[in-house]
């Protein structure tokens, strides 16, 4: 029971206040034979179904193709790996659940069919359905003889879903709760036999949720959107004309909408960070493939300095996203077992893990798709004019990516809601902000004291910079609350600046511990790489933060406050004075064309 105590004790977001020890974190190498099993039954279903048709699947002209995959992929497991054995589910961990979304996330467009299905489709009847509810619909959805669709989002209710205009309103007999209005960019609706719908009833403030079969009638809707990218996934507005829902049907509780689509939201965050990771893998290994048979003035272009500065930090920045998403995914699934051990039910103990770790969900959402995002714009880079070719593998993989930084919660909305969160866990005293960021200022009064530097770990340096990033969030964060009071969350430039910070600290030491492990388990001389990936992406990080923490400072204070703070800067950004950061890309840019492909993690 000591670990459970232990990983019970971990706060979502204390991070930034307190120092993790590398023994207490997950990394992915430690995933056991059984759920590399799974992996390889997953990458296997990948190669035979998907990877070879991504244009066939893209073109849509098969409507059927789609669908006949997802049931593939139902009878494999692979749409309820979450889902307890008694529902027709493989009942496996949440990070196994995290480990095929990391593989699908190579599908292009079937990743989105299958995160809406597994995801938003699944998880508001698992953790949230009445027991009637879970027998009726839960084997259905595992084995994917009903595919399943979440209908919140609205034409002018979009990031503030909560204003949506969908009505329900109870019929003389109160049997049925007639719904009426308009669902946008619902993923998996033109081929849906089930919908999950968001609705007012009457004047509530707050939403209600509904369980809604396709066969009870009253539902309509338009052509499949034509989009940027994803374009093999089904996209449809969704109209609902006097659609009769049993009053049974209601999940939850009236006016708990809004709360299972927030808390349904943090875990479609977390698998996203996780479903970018088998793309990053996908594009980095063709780019080194492509790199390596280019020739230009006589020589392979992986030969260039410029081309391996790329290829390194398309593995550096993937390998951070591991880091940070498994670790994030274990602590979540750590504190759902120490719920579960204190007698909390099954379901509700899940929600309370995820809401625990609601911050490090939304980091993990950010930082993924924007290091897709670079991944996949690096590639078209190193293809050269073939990568901007629709014949090439790049082209589709650069539209693809774009959805990920806007579904989910845009990354805008994403970033203020993890600074919202930590300064209101802060005021109801769960994380002691407050406390640390004065413990800061005091510091900063002192002389620095390098008494405790400690130079005997390849880290050491590494450790103590991290300490340092540390503070001077709290030495920005705390001084921004003290000036701006409750006006801080009005100032969104702001806000983006502090969330910035977080990631970037949240990122850097995920990436350190998970190297820091590598060291103490197999030796210096085997985790060399890794530990020069840590820090590198410590440097770079520090660079980042000290840009935005600059920007912050300036942007609110003025004087002898502003002359302090930008000293307090100074003093905690010094660690990028210590490296040689492109010798470091070229030895890891060396392992990757050695090895041909990245084989720092391979699922």
């Amino acid at each position: 029971m000591e670990k459970l105590r232990k990983k019970n004790s971990l706060n979502g977001g204390a991070f930034l206040i307190q120092e993790t020890d590398f023994s207490d974190i997950f990394i992915p190498e430690a995933f056991s034979e059984e759920q590399m099993m799974m992996a390889q039954a997953c990458q296997e279903f990948m190669d035979k179904e998907i990877l070879s048709r991504m244009e066939e699947i893209d073109s849509m002209k098969h409507p059927d193709l789609v669908p006949s995959i997802l049931k593939k992929a139902g009878d494999l497991g692979l749409l309820a790996i979450s889902v307890p054995e008694s529902y027709g589910g493989l009942g496996m961990s949440f990070n196994t659940s995290m480990l095929i979304a990391d593989i699908i996330g190579a599908a292009g467009s079937f990743s989105t069919t299958y995160g809406a299905h597994t995801g938003i489709g699944i998880l508001p009847v698992l953790y949230y359905g009445n027991k009637e509810q879970k027998e009726k619909y839960l084997p259905k959805l595992s084995n994917a003889e009903w595919a399943a669709c979440y209908c919140l989002t609205e034409p002018d209710a979009g990031s503030d879903a909560n204003s949506g205009k969908t009505k329900a309103i109870l019929n003389p007999e109160k049997t049925h709760y007639l719904i009426n209005g308009q669902k946008m960019w619902i993923s998996n609706a033109g081929f849906a036999d089930f919908f999950i719908v968001f609705a007012k009833i009457d004047d509530d403030a707050n939403l209600s949720a509904f369980l809604v079969e396709k066969g009870f009638g009253g539902i309509s809707m338009n052509e499949e959107e034509h989009k940027m990218g994803i374009k093999g996934s089904s996209t449809r507005q969704v109209f609902f004309n006097d659609c009769p829902v049993p009053v049974e049907n209601m999940l939850s509780e009236r006016g708990n909408g809004f709360k299972i689509a927030v808390n349904i939201l943090n875990i479609g965050r977390i698998k996203l960070g996780a479903g970018v990771l088998g793309g990053c893998r996908r594009v980095l290994g063709l780019a080194i493939q492509y790199a390596a048979q280019r020739k230009q003035f006589g020589v392979s272009i992986d030969s260039f300095g410029a081309m391996q500065a790329k290829l390194a930090e398309m593995a550096i920045r993937t390998f951070a996203c591991e880091s940070l998403c498994y670790r994030a995914g274990q602590d979540v699934e750590d504190r759902i077992e120490a719920l579960e051990a204190e007698g909390m039910e099954p379901a509700k103990a899940r929600l309370k893990g995820v809401e625990q770790f609601a911050i490090e969900c939304a980091i993990a959402k950010v930082h993924g798709s924007e290091v897709l995002d670079y991944v996949v714009d690096q590639g078209v880079q190193i293809y050269g004019g073939m990568g901007y070719s629709a014949d090439a593998p790049m082209e589709r993989a650069y539209r693809d990516a774009r959805i990920s930084r806007i579904y989910e919660g845009t990354n805008e909305i994403n970033r203020m809601l993890m600074v919202g969160m930590l300064l209101k866990r802060a005021m109801k005293g769960e994380l002691d902000i407050a406390g640390a960021a004065r413990q800061v200022s005091e510091e900063l009064k002192s002389v620095p004291d390098f008494s405790d530097k400690d130079y005997s770990h390849p880290l050491s340096g590494e450790k103590y910079a991290l300490k340092n990033l540390k503070k001077l969030f709290l030495m920005i964060g705390g001084q921004a609350a003290n000036t701006l009071g409750e006006k801080l969350e009005e100032e969104q430039e702001i806000m983006m600046n502090l969330a910035d910070i977080m990631i970037e600290i949240y990122a850097a030491e995920s990436t350190l511990l998970r190297a820091e492990k590598l060291y103490e388990q197999k030796g210096e001389q085997a985790s060399k790489h890794q530990l020069s990936i840590s820090k590198v992406y410590l440097y770079e990080a520090e660079e980042k933060i000290r840009s935005v923490g600059k920007e912050a400072i300036l942007s609110f204070t003025s004087g002898e406050e502003q002359k302090f703070l930008l000293m307090g800067l100074k003093r905690f950004t010094r660690y990028g004075e210590t490296i040689n950061p492109k010798e470091l890309r070229r030895e890891i840019a060396a392992a990757l064309i050695e090895q041909g492909k990245y084989f720092f993690f391979h699922a």
